[in-house]
């Protein structure tokens, strides 16, 4: 290949390049403003209108004015029962699959199970913990059975994203620990993890977003209705959430105001779901930060 060859070449690749990144620099400002939008039209109908008392009042059956105090309590309450059982099984998993099991037709088909657990659609989650609940138990639709459906909802999709994160680790490292005689859980605990870590943060608050907006597996499996108690911490009381409450006001509530209650609960939602991804991210960047990343 001679020079002005080369040169062609050169040029051309150059332009490709260019043309790449001025491609991938307008998909990225598309999808940023395309998520603002979504935030903005969502929060900008609820925000304005909402008072503190709205989180804190019953809600309303007939008369207008009602809140969404103890709805928005259950979301929070099934978060914390449903992240308290998929945690630490679900990262104990992905550990194992990416550093205990063996390369072998067995756990490859459990990787296939559990990533096709991971897409299976919600519904067929709630319609399991109605089976073992409410059928099975006889318990009714209760608080524990929407938090454990939940966590089982959320389990393969965790284990998954913690596998990944795991095996993303250079293998150097791994080794540098073993070079200090360090054990295997050691480097696993003390290397490989606080290396994963933002990765498996990530797939924390993936799992803590959908489990805090799903309607469908609550809707099975904790019931339509609440106590009627603001602080009920009673496992075995209906768990009405505030996604649920959001789409039977929007859908069948006979209440005047429903559209402005519809409008403020998904203001709600959607603020809550930012501030627990921030409350996630923000020790680690926080930790980077310190370390001078």
């Amino acid at each position: 290949m001679n020079g002005f060859t080369r040169t062609r070449h050169t040029a051309r690749a150059q332009r490709r390049n260019k043309m790449a990144t001025i491609g991938f620099y307008t998909l990225g400002v598309l999808v940023m403003l395309l998520v603002f939008w979504l935030l903005f039209t969502i929060l900008s109908k609820g925000l304005p209108s909402l008072r503190p008392d709205f989180l804190l009042k019953q809600p309303e059956e007939i008369d207008p004015g009602g809140g969404i105090g103890p709805v928005l309590f259950n979301s929070f309450y099934i978060l914390f029962i449903s992240l308290l059982i998929s945690v630490p099984i679900g990262i104990g998993a992905g550990i194992y699959m990416a550093e205990y099991a063996p390369d072998n037709a067995f756990t490859g088909a459990l990787r296939i199970c559990v990533e096709s657990l991971a897409s299976v659609p919600s519904i067929v989650f709630g319609l399991l913990g109605l089976a073992i609940f409410a059928e099975y138990f006889g318990v009714g639709l209760t608080i524990l059975g929407g938090g454990v459906s939940l966590a089982l909802l959320n389990l393969p999709m965790l284990a998954r994203v913690t596998e990944e994160a795991v095996r993303a680790v250079p293998g150097e490292i791994r080794e540098a620990g073993y070079a200090l005689g360090m054990t295997k859980f050691h480097v696993i605990r003390k290397v490989v993890v606080p290396v994963a870590l933002p990765a498996i943060v990530t797939g924390v608050c993936l799992v803590a977003g959908r489990a805090f907006g799903e309607s469908a597996v609550i809707l099975l499996t904790a019931g339509l209705s609440t106590s009627g108690e603001m602080w009920d911490f009673n496992l075995f009381s209906p768990g009405e959430t505030l996604a649920v409450h959001l789409w039977y006001v929007q859908s069948e509530a006979i209440v005047e105001d429903a559209r402005q209650i519809a409008d403020k609960s998904a203001a709600v939602l959607v603020f809550v779901v930012l501030l627990i991804n921030f409350m996630f991210r923000f020790p680690l960047w926080l930790g980077n930060r310190r370390r001078g990343r």
